[in-house]
């Protein structure tokens, strides 16, 4: 004779029913079901986010990590944390003084992962920043010394103020996560993420990055100032010494490769994947954009919405988390025609439009 099984929910968490078992029924908890016991019925919302709660619990750990030296930018954190699981490149647009230096150091030493940091500046070439290889005289061959770049973060300070030949030398390194010096290639390593900054303010002696450039960082964000609760508050924290120096690592670098794996699987539906689409190709027919998204902005958009539902405990994307990241992902990929500047029109009002424009996919019942 089969069991017949029978779910009896608990009202209280801390509330434990008599289990009884005989050759007929078993009478158990939700706790007690094994995966194969669930079925749709069976599922509550707690049950649901328990696919993914590693991600979540692990974007927690570093999110409080962080908030010890960084005072008040919550969103920064998050996408920062973002661009780590889908395993992509933050450009950092800000006056100078807003942490941007600091937000890379306290991500690197949160992370345990090795971090590098080059100063661009004019005469910067790139072997500077790839290696070179250089005639050992010892062994009486030569030898490849590796550059900066060889590292998990990269800092590349105030980007914009080295040449295209020096910039162009991130290019191989940001998207195929390799350098190639003389006829030979070397593999970074992994996870490998390049924190750029630029300062949007002084133009005098900068190089502004190209669209080919701007295209391989994933995100484009700013830190702004912080609100003056959060200033004094900064002003307390850094009052007897700089707490990024105790700064301890919460997570392991291979922890990281193991959520930008499982981050992959988070599920989107067809509705929510033909927004992403749509959103992307309609910055290519609005009349104020000369160039609009490229299908790698479009893929960007789609794996950052799943990592903003892992981060936050889901294992589905929904269409706010497209909407929320828009912004962050195309506004730098984007092209405005010269009348729209004249207008006075910003890329992100254009993204803004766009976004308010496309319909949203809605639940049918």
């Amino acid at each position: 004779m089969r069991d017949e099984l029978v779910v009896i929910p608990r009202t209280h968490k801390n509330e434990r029913r008599p289990r009884k078992t005989n050759n007929i029924t078993r009478h158990l908890t939700l706790e007690h079901l094994t995966p194969e016991h669930l079925t749709p019925e069976h599922l509550t919302p707690e049950h649901l986010t328990q696919k993914k709660p590693m991600i979540s619990e692990i974007a927690t750990r570093l999110r409080q990590n962080i908030q010890k030296v960084i005072v008040g930018k919550d969103e920064v954190i998050d996408l920062a944390l973002i661009a780590m699981l889908t395993n992509g490149h933050l450009l950092l647009e800000d006056v100078p003084g807003t942490g941007k230096t600091t937000l890379a150091k306290t991500i690197a030493a949160s992370l345990g992962c090795t971090f590098h940091r080059v100063q661009f500046t004019p005469d910067l070439l790139p072997s500077d920043v790839t290696g070179i290889y250089f005639y050992n005289q010892k062994k009486q061959e030569f030898e490849f010394r590796p550059g900066p770049i060889f590292a998990q973060i990269l800092l590349a300070d105030e980007i914009n103020r080295a040449t295209p030949r020096t910039q162009s030398a991130l290019l191989e390194a940001m998207q195929e996560r390799q350098v190639t010096v003389d006829i030979a290639t070397h593999a970074l390593p992994r996870p490998f993420l390049v924190l750029a900054t630029q300062n949007p303010i002084e133009l005098e002696g900068t190089f502004p990055l190209p669209e080919a450039q701007l295209d391989r960082f994933l995100m484009k964000i700013a830190i702004g100032y912080p609100s003056a609760s959060e200033e004094n508050d900064l002003l307390l924290r850094f009052e007897q010494q700089d707490p990024l120096d105790t700064l301890e690592k919460v997570v392991e670098p291979e922890e990281i490769l193991r959520m930008q794996t499982d981050v992959r699987a988070v599920r989107v539906e067809e509705s929510v994947r033909h927004y992403v689409v749509n959103i992307c190709r309609a910055t290519r027919s609005h009349e104020d954009i000369e160039l609009g998204a490229s299908p790698r902005a479009t893929m960007a958009l789609y794996h950052t919405g799943k990592a903003r539902a892992a981060i936050h405990g889901r294992d589905f994307v929904i269409p706010d988390d497209v909407k929320q990241l828009a912004p962050y992902v195309l506004t730098h990929r984007l092209s405005v025609n010269p009348q729209t500047r004249l207008r006075g029109r910003q890329p992100a009002d254009i993204i803004r439009d766009v976004v308010n424009t496309v319909a949203v996919p809605v639940e049918s019942r």
